[in-house]
């Protein structure tokens, strides 16, 4: 998993609440057994005005212009705020995937479902909440200046604001610790290998049938 400590980048908004896992990443891409290649297919219904399926040719998609992600100003973006309730629906965790293939590595909103947010902090997403008023004037300088950008320190726990206006948030400190080390469950597991290989070496030796 990709460490996270501090991050400056474009501000797409997403002007909406409730924003669904199935809008974020439609179920008909959910087929596939592999990790990779959801980037293309974030928001996949908004973003083109053809309906989109596994497989098939990007190159002949046509892309809806008024979609927020296809204008010009927030290509390349990749901090992404939005309203309240963002990822709920179902528990899928290629919501997060696509996020983060398309390019985004933290999320600004109010609040969010709850397994979405979990399987956020899992895949090297940060998931920011922040008050729905400050997350409003975010939307208002967002929409007024071109080429918004925003600092995250996770390490500080601030989100800077181009007037240097400091936006503190809080993370569990297991999450940040994760985060900042770049580990996900098997990462985790991993740290441990020494003692993983002494315990099989021991229970061979005591059990060598174990081994037939």
């Amino acid at each position: 998993m990709q460490r996270f400590n501090l991050l400056k980048g474009l501000v797409a908004p997403m002007d909406r609440e409730n924003v669904d896992t199935d809008a974020i990443i439609p179920k008909q891409f959910l087929k596939s057994i592999r990790k990779t290649g959801f980037g293309p297919h974030l928001f996949d219904a908004d973003r083109y005005l053809d309906t989109g399926y596994p497989g098939m040719d990007l190159s002949t998609r046509k892309p809806n212009p008024d979609f927020v992600l296809n204008q010009a100003r927030y290509i390349g973006a990749s901090i992404l705020i939005s309203r309240k309730n963002f990822g709920c629906g179902s528990s899928r965790e290629h919501a997060p995937w696509a996020l983060d293939q398309y390019g985004f590595r933290a999320v600004i909103a109010p609040s969010y479902a709850d397994i979405f947010f979990n399987n956020c902090f899992k895949n090297g997403l940060l998931p920011i909440v922040l008050p729905e008023a400050e997350v409003a004037k975010l939307f208002d300088e967002v929409h007024a200046f071109i080429g918004y950008q925003l600092t995250i320190d996770l390490e500080q726990q601030i989100v800077l604001k181009p007037d240097g206006t400091a936006l503190p948030f809080e993370v569990q400190a297991f999450r940040k610790f994760c985060l900042l080390n770049g580990l996900d469950d098997i990462g985790l597991t991993l740290r441990h290998t020494d003692k993983i290989k002494a315990f099989e070496f021991e229970r061979l030796a005591k059990q060598p049938w174990l081994s037939l």
